[in-house]
Formats: structure tokens, C-alpha cells, sequence
């Protein structure tokens, strides 16, 4: 979940694997293009009160939110964050009142921390977009508790959490992601991102990263967490002005070094979250080798090399994808990582080439064409038994120390 923490650069955890660190700083930019959606959307309204007349949502009570979680409890929490703790919970169907735990509607609370300021700016954001916006690839806002200090968000429940717990998690009885899974997701979050950057929206989502990325039972996905999202400029404005805010890895080198945010800074998070799911890395890892702790600068000399895509791609994938396909999706990665922001391709173009590429694959696991998948050398094999070995160490000396209930690193909805 993105939050300010000061008015200077500052981490939660950037040295911690798995930590999505929270990066603050000073002013912000934005250009706009795409039209991937037949969706419009009225002004944003700005006050609480035009939130309370909203037609689109619910407006529940906080008591009815502290039935249908059954009291906030522990075991009930999905995912916590810098805004709070998301919960899971039961209404009925009919009165939208409290259910019994497995009957009628399963909905993700999220609870506003009462001692954070800028958690209710991001309330209000949240509110403010996905109040208004409807599409296949966001996330449902059901509606909100606006109630004396209680501040708390209701959205659609995702069965099958978030595509950063299906891409890092480790252990036997945890199945990987397929590559044809994997390119499904990749397509629709651009498609919501090209809804986000279109003319009729034209919305900054400022935080794209593989937490805000919730899959529903079919792994369709759908951007959620919309706590830093931004408008998009007017007239003849090139960029939106901002602070700096986003998460370590992730945020586009010119809005870190400027503070100009625009549409291109979303493209090169975009980047970075399809190099993490060509690699099964991510972003920003310290428990790896030296010269391997930041996946771009690690990966960037080998995206561009058809020789050399399979050390980049991940092992577990073997035997589910074509080079020419592995070659064409690392090829797109690098146009969005470009460190010039206009030689990035706008969302409309990513759209169409993730596309392109899922229809020449084809088939469950099989190459197109004919064309040889990529087969793992002995060598190969020992480095990933050995990795898989040295991740069970690592996930038992966690385990040691973990707490009683999940706790996914900021991501927002998980199951």
C-alpha cells in the first residue's frame, strides 16, 4: 500500500526480501495516452460530502463492518499495510448486513490506522477513483464506513490473493505460476493501466508493483490499492506535480531524480513487475548474490541478447515457453525499462503486444510453431536445487518468528 512517511526519501524495510519499501520525496510530472476501454468517468469528486452522496457505493455502519469481520479479529486479517489492516469478511446478500462466516457475500475490509494522516488522503483517493471507475481490471469498491473517527473501505474479495504471493512464495505443496498464466496476468493489468491512462480517465496509478495486483478465482487480474493515484494533466501541461511517493524498485529513475511523474513512470513500473515475473525475482532482493540485489540493473544486459534470455527466465518454468516467445516478452520489458521515458511504449502499445504474443504461443505449455522450448542443462538443474534448498532454509528460520495469522508484505487483499 503506497504511503508518505516524510518529506524526504525514507524505506520501511528496503533491505528486507519481500518488504515492498515505501519511497517519499518532493514534486511530480505526467503525458498521457491510450483508449483501451469504452468507459468514461465524471470529475472526480474532492469532498467527503459529494463521497457520501455517491450513488455508485454503499454506505455501511461501523458496527455492521465490526459484525461481518467478526470483530477484527486476527485470524480474520488478509494482508496489513501502511494504511492499515485489510480484514476478511460476511454480509448478506440482501440487507448487506452482517453474515454468519461462510454464507452470503466474502468481502476485504480494509481499516484505516486512526493515527495516520495521510491514511485518510488515501482513503479519500481510494474512494475518489475506484467510486466512479468501473472495469474489468480494477478491483470493486462495494463502498465505504465514514463514521466519527473510523475510516474503512469494502471491496469485492479475491480468491487467489495477490500475484506477488504467487510468484514469490516457496515450497512443495505451493504450485508456481504457469507462463501461460503468467502472460494472462501481464495482459490484464496492462488493460487496466491502458484504462487508467486513457483519454477519457487519464489517471497516474503512481504504485504498480506485483502486491497491488489481486487475481480473482480465474486468475484474472485486477489493479487495486489506489492510495497514490493521481490526475493526469490538463490544457497543455505535460506533468503532474507530486511528491515523490511510490516503492523501492519500482519507480521510474527521471521521477525519482525530477519529481516529474507522467503516464511513462507507470510503463517503467510496468517493466519492472513483468521482468519479476519472467524471473520469479523481485524488484529489489538483498539475500541474493552481490551485483544481483537490484533485478533491472541485473537483468537489463541480458533482456536485449537471444542467447542469453534463459538466464533470466525462471527455472520452474522449463519447458512451458518458446524462445521466440521468452525473446519477445523480455524485449517488451526492456522498451518499458528504457531509462529515456519516450522511448517507453504507451499502454495501448503493451496491450497490443502482450496480445500478439499470447496468441502466436498458443497451447497449454507447448511451443507455437514448432519452435523449441528451452530445456535446462545439468547445470542448470543443480543451481535451481540448490536455490530451492537455501529458500526452505530461509523460509524455516522465518518461520521461527512469524506471527499467528498471515502477514503478505503490504498487499492489500490477499487470501
Amino acid at each position: 500500500m503506497g504511503v508518505c512517511l516524510s518529506a524526504r526519501i525514507k524505506a520501511e524495510s528496503p533491505c528486507n526480501t519481500g518488504v515492498n519499501s515505501k519511497i517519499v520525496s518532493t514534486d511530480g510530472n505526467l503525458s498521457t495516452s491510450s483508449k483501451v476501454s469504452s468507459f468514461s468517468a465524471p470529475p472526480t469528486p474532492r469532498s467527503e460530502g459529494e463521497i457520501l452522496q455517491s450513488p455508485n457505493l454503499k454506505s455501511f455502519s461501523f458496527n455492521d463492518l465490526k459484525m461481518a469481520t467478526r470483530n477484527f479479529r486476527p485470524d480474520s486479517v488478509l494482508g496489513e499495510g501502511g494504511f492499515g489492516s485489510v480484514f476478511k469478511g460476511w454480509i448478506d446478500e440482501n440487507s448487506f448486513t452482517a453474515a454468519k462466516p461462510g454464507t452470503g457475500i466474502v468481502l476485504a475490509v480494509k481499516r484505516l490506522n486512526q493515527e495516520s494522516f495521510q491514511g485518510h488522503r488515501e482513503w479519500l483517493a481510494e474512494v475518489n477513483y475506484l467510486g466512479q471507475f468501473h472495469h474489468p481490471n480494477l478491483v470493486k469498491l462495494i463502498g465505504f464506513c465514514l463514521e466519527d473517527e473510523h475510516r474503512l473501505l469494502v471491496y469485492e474479495f479475491m480468491p487467489r490473493g495477490s500475484l506477488e504471493n504467487h510468484l514469490f512464495r516457496r515450497g512443495s505443496y505451493f504450485q508456481p505460476l504457469s507462463w501461460n498464466l503468467r502472460m494472462k496476468v501481464a495482459l490484464g493489468a496492462a488493460k487496466g493501466l491502458a484504462f487508467l491512462h486513457s483519454s477519457e480517465t487519464k489517471v497516474i496509478y503512481r504504485d504498480f508493483k506485483t502486491s497491488n495486483i489481486l487475481l480473482d478465482s480465474n486468475y484474472n487480474a485486477k489493479l487495486s490499492d489506489f492510495g497514490l493515484a493521481k490526475d493526469g494533466p490538463t490544457g497543455d501541461k505535460s506533468h503532474v506535480s507530486t511528491r515523490v511517493m511510490g516503492t523501492y524498485g519500482y519507480a521510474a529513475p527521471e521521477y525519482l531524480a525530477t519529481g516529474h511523474l507522467t503516464a511513462k513512470s507507470d510503463i517503467y513500473s510496468f517493466g519492472v513487475v513483468l521482468l519479476e515475473m519472467l524471473s520469479g525475482r523481485r524488484a529489489v532482493d538483498k539475500n541474493r548474490p552481490s551485483g544481483e540485489h537490484n533485478l533491472v540493473e541485473w537483468a537489463k544486459p541480458f533482456l536485449a541478447n537471444r542467447r542469453k534470455i534463459f538466464r533470466i527466465i525462471d527455472n520452474r518454468l522449463e519447458g512451458q515457453y518458446s524462445m521466440d516467445g521468452a525473446y519477445k516478452a523480455a524485449s517488451l520489458a526492456s522498451r518499458c525499462l528504457s531509462t529515456e521515458s519516450k522511448l517507453r511504449p504507451n499502454m495501448d502499445e503493451v496491450v497490443t503486444a502482450l496480445e500478439q504474443l499470447q496468441d502466436n504461443e498458443g497451447g497449454q505449455g507447448n511451443a507455437s510453431n514448432g519452435q523449441r522450448m528451452r530445456r535446462r542443462s545439468a547445470d542448470d538443474a543443480i543451481r535451481a536445487k540448490r536455490a530451492a534448498a537455501d529458500d526452505a532454509n530461509k523460509a524455516a528460520n522465518k518461520s521461527r518468528n512469524t506471527v499467528a495469522y498471515p502477514r503478505p508484505s503490504a498487499s492489500p487483499l490477499y487470501a
